[in-house]
């Protein structure tokens, strides 16, 4: 990714024009605007999470992986699982962190909480997290991630 800065006296410093160039709107864009959506908001590290039975506080530096099995989305944080109805493409936004990187149709992972990579089959990656938590890298997201890492 490539930034320039490019002075323009007519626009108000307080409120400035961002514009997002590429040749599509795929690989780091999505997760570009979904950052630039949530930068002005005044969210702190807490996010809510609603179970069947109640509703989860939890801050966002503690989750480990969120993926979907069968009709659920599972959370994984440093103290258990909670389980939700919740989208994984609503949760991914609601997120807006940098630190969150999307691994395939059905996972999202934290960045701080990744060890290592694992090749698996087919062009797949494995990606085992901190307490032994593992998830599946599709090869259609090993570039992103890739990217996420410098690599």
């Amino acid at each position: 990714m490539h930034q320039k800065f490019e002075k323009n006296t007519e626009i108000d410093s307080s409120d400035p024009l961002l514009t997002i160039q590429a040749n599509d709107k795929e690989g780091q864009v999505p997760s570009l605007i979904s950052y630039l959506n949530n930068y002005q908001d005044t969210h702190s590290d807490i996010i809510s999470i609603k179970t069947t039975d109640r509703l989860v506080i939890t801050k966002i530096s503690t989750i480990i992986l969120a993926e979907i099995q069968e009709s659920e989305l599972l959370i994984y944080t440093n103290s258990g699982v909670v389980k939700t109805r919740e989208t994984l493409h609503n949760l991914y936004q609601r997120l807006g962190d940098s630190r969150f990187v999307q691994v395939s149709k059905h996972g999202i992972l934290n960045l701080d909480y990744l060890t290592s990579l694992e090749d698996s089959f087919s062009g797949n990656m494995t990606a085992i997290l901190k307490n032994n938590v593992k998830t599946d890298v599709s090869r259609r997201y090993v570039k992103i991630l890739m990217e996420r890492l410098n690599i």
